[in-house]
């Protein structure tokens, strides 16, 4: 099942990708479910699916104003330097632990919305990445149980300004202008990818590929990241993780390349779906 929140008569909603459309179930169960965070916290992914079973779309999805997948996640956790291709052109040492840090809402943009390049920079880069939705709390999670949490998965285009990130140590300036990451266009079920960790995974600017890799080269498994993460904090129905880029990022190119005004970006993941953005100056 392919799941997407939008925007429908000026209300934010959310629904089931048919065919070429789109069931609304914000209409049909808004009044138990308000929003997809509700439905992951109800557990109720099944009900939706049967609700929207042999049902006629109410819009068309070519048109349709989405939003991020989960347009009011509670937490964004990113993991950072996590494909060793990527480490190495980086310049960084083999890490102990995953890389984490986090990402807020206002930074994220949905399918077909623009990219916007901030006027303090002119180094906004790309970063093909899956993003991991949890759909279950999860504490102290172990690696055979971290599946059992996952809801679904997502293309994520973890857009970085690069000068602002390396300002310090600490990444979180550069990850979090506004309206620089893409999350979209759906969310493909845990049911219909049974191995999230092998999966390819691309990147292309105005249809050049930049990146191409798969994510069983991932540093960290998924099940590794889960596991750290919820060994300091609860993830919680409807939290992202972002699970890291492979190598090809712009800003290590030669010359570097860097998305500007005009651009088309694109991150296509195998089984999940593509995440397409405009960019446009801030």
């Amino acid at each position: 099942m392919k799941v997407v929140s939008f925007v429908r008569n000026g209300k934010s909603s959310y629904g089931v990708v048919v065919n070429d459309g789109i069931v609304d179930m914000g209409a049909k169960l808004g009044s138990k479910y308000p929003d997809l965070v509700a439905v992951l916290k109800a557990g109720a992914l099944a009900e939706v699916e049967a609700a929207a079973k042999g049902a006629a779309a109410d819009l068309p999805y070519e048109g349709t104003t989405l939003l991020p997948v989960i347009p009011n996640p509670g937490k964004i956790v990113c993991v950072g330097v996590n494909y060793d291709e990527h480490r190495r052109e980086m310049g960084r040492e083999p890490p102990g632990h995953p890389t984490i840090f986090v990402r807020f809402p206002e930074s994220q943009v949905a399918h077909n919305q623009p990219l916007l390049k901030p006027a303090e920079s002119d180094k906004l880069d790309y970063e093909a990445e899956l993003a991991v939705i949890i759909g279950k709390r999860g504490y102290k999670v172990s690696e055979d149980d971290a599946f059992s949490i996952v809801a679904g998965y997502a293309c994520y285009n973890d857009g970085s300004v690069r000068d602002w990130q390396t300002h310090t140590g600490q990444f979180t300036p550069g990850k979090n202008f506004n309206a620089t990451g893409g999350f979209g266009p759906w969310m493909v079920t845990a049911d219909e990818i049974p191995d999230a960790q092998k999966l390819a995974i691309q990147s292309r600017l105005n249809g050049q590929v930049m990146q191409s890799s798969n994510t069983d080269l991932m540093t960290f498994n998924i099940r590794k990241i889960i596991k750290y993460v919820t060994t300091f904090t609860p993830l919680e129905p409807g939290d992202v993780i972002a699970t890291g880029t492979p190598g090809g990022v712009g800003t290590k190119r030669n010359p570097p390349v860097y998305m500007k005004d005009g651009d088309i970006i694109e991150i296509e993941i195998e089984k999940v779906g593509l995440l397409r953005n405009p960019v446009k100056n801030g």
